[in-house]
């Protein structure tokens, strides 16, 4: 069964002469447990798509699936139960004047949770940080603990799917392997569903077994994981991706 499902997305910003099509006519599936891309150059609508879906950006039409039910314009509470995002910079996604305990004591607090000592303590085990960041503030962290932290958060609500926004790419290349294999692990062990945006292949090709290809807002091709290892591509730009990937 899907987790997922994308039938002709279209999002925009802005009205009339100002409108600007960010994303055209996108479609695709995503089924339960899988982990898939969505790979571009910067501005193709790879991120917009993960916007729309969550509600961030709100002008939209198509239609969007979430376990076979259709999702309005207004997202109920259950939504995000079910669907969390992790955003490209974990500095600018965490309050700054929040501890880490605040940030997902809030979190539980706000999805209904009570065991939340018990919580917070479990969720900083499991993203590899340990009660002593508990009382922390971001600016006490690196970037590789910040993303940590925000994906704590991101798992606080026990979500299915999890949109990932370039998780790694604010961050140091040494502390990105980690948060990848993290991220791996996590997928594992809790059952998870990802939707991964990158402009990295190689990260693509380590975390996710199919992609859509983006260009100018339209998917141009979907692949699995082996053709992209393969450099099998059959669209022009995406041999031309694949290529600019070995350089």
């Amino acid at each position: 069964m899907n987790k997922l499902s994308v039938n002709g997305l279209n999002v925009w910003f802005g009205k009339q002469r100002d409108r600007v099509n960010a994303v055209k006519g996108a479609t695709f599936d995503v089924a339960q447990g899988e982990s898939f891309g969505l790979v571009g150059e910067s501005g193709s609508g790879k991120s917009t798509i993960l916007r729309a879906i969550t509600g961030l950006a709100p002008n939209w039409s198509g239609k969007v699936e979430l376990d076979g039910r259709a999702i309005g314009k207004v997202r109920p509470k259950s939504f995000f139960k079910t669907v969390q995002m992790v955003f490209q910079d974990p500095y600018a996604s965490l309050h700054p004047r929040h501890s880490v305990d605040q940030v997902l004591g809030e979190t539980l607090h706000l999805h209904g949770f009570r065991d939340i000592d018990a919580r917070v303590v479990k969720l900083l085990d499991d993203v590899g940080l340990g009660q002593k960041f508990r009382f922390r503030y971001p600016h006490q962290l690196s970037g590789g603990q910040r993303q940590r932290v925000a994906i704590a958060r991101a798992l606080a609500p026990e979500p299915e799917l999890l949109l990932l926004d370039e998780p790694t790419s604010a961050l140091d290349v040494s502390v990105q392997a980690e948060i990848l294999n993290l991220l791996a692990d996590l997928r594992r062990d809790r059952d998870l569903t990802y939707v991964m945006v990158s402009h990295d292949l190689s990260v693509v090709g380590h975390m996710c077994d199919r992609l859509a290809v983006m260009k100018d807002g339209h998917i141009v091709e979907i692949l699995d994981v082996d053709a992209l290892r393969s450099m099998k591509a059959s669209h022009p730009y995406s041999k031309q991706l694949l290529e600019a990937s070995l350089g």
